[in-house]
């Protein structure tokens, strides 16, 4: 699985923490993390939390990745952002029973952090626990075990409800956009090199450079 990281400016301090983390738990279970940044809260690419949901779901919907890892200082913020998307199911998660639960029952492909709210002593240990447990099962597979059935149906209803909320075409809703705010989503340093070599989708790769 390609893992994204994303992080916004407020938190950009952190990226390097949150990497190491999430890349330690990751090389363990044969994951590929690519850091989209910020690097840096001085980086000349500013990401608001609004910028980490477009690009979030630039990346899901065009399947260069498979999952993104994202937050803000309380992790509301950016998992409001993320849910306005099609393709993007995100989750708000704090420690590692939310990862775990989110990951069985809702089966989702992005997460949502608080990287401020409750971020003091021992913050890299619980993101270490959190990606753990995240990661270290296969998802969907139902919490409690016995409720797998249900689960999964109610997952499939959620799919489809979306399906008819989301209709709009994935670069139409894109293009709708105020193009600057789209433009400051992809104008990280690494954007373009991570990217087009991971991007499956060649009517959003077509677009996302008519903006670079």
């Amino acid at each position: 699985m390609r893992i994204a990281l994303i992080n916004e400016n407020s938190q950009a301090a952190k990226n390097g923490v949150i990497y190491n983390a999430l890349k330690k738990v990751c090389d363990l279970n044969g994951h590929t993390v690519d850091n989209y940044g910020m690097y840096a809260a001085d980086d000349k690419a500013q990401l608001t939390y609004v910028q980490n949901g477009i690009l979030a779901a630039i990346l899901l919907n065009s399947k260069a990745v498979d999952f993104v890892v994202t937050g803000c200082g309380t992790g509301e913020g950016a998992m409001l952002a993320l849910n306005s998307f099609p393709g993007v199911i995100c989750g708000h998660v704090e420690d590692a029973l939310d990862a775990y639960t989110f990951m069985q029952i809702n089966d989702g492909n992005a997460i949502s952090l608080p990287f401020a709210k409750g971020f003091g002593w021992g913050g890299d240990l619980n993101l270490e626990y959190i990606f753990a447990r995240l990661f270290d099962e296969e998802p969907g597979g139902g919490y409690p075990k016995e409720r797998r059935e249900p689960e999964q149906r109610n997952k499939k209803i959620l799919d489809q409800v979306r399906e008819l909320t989301f209709k709009d075409d994935f670069v139409e809703i894109l293009k709708s956009l105020d193009q600057d705010l789209v433009k400051g989503a992809v104008a990280g340093e690494k954007f373009s090199e991570l990217f087009f070599a991971n991007c499956k989708d060649e009517k959003i790769a077509a677009y996302v450079k008519t903006l670079l």
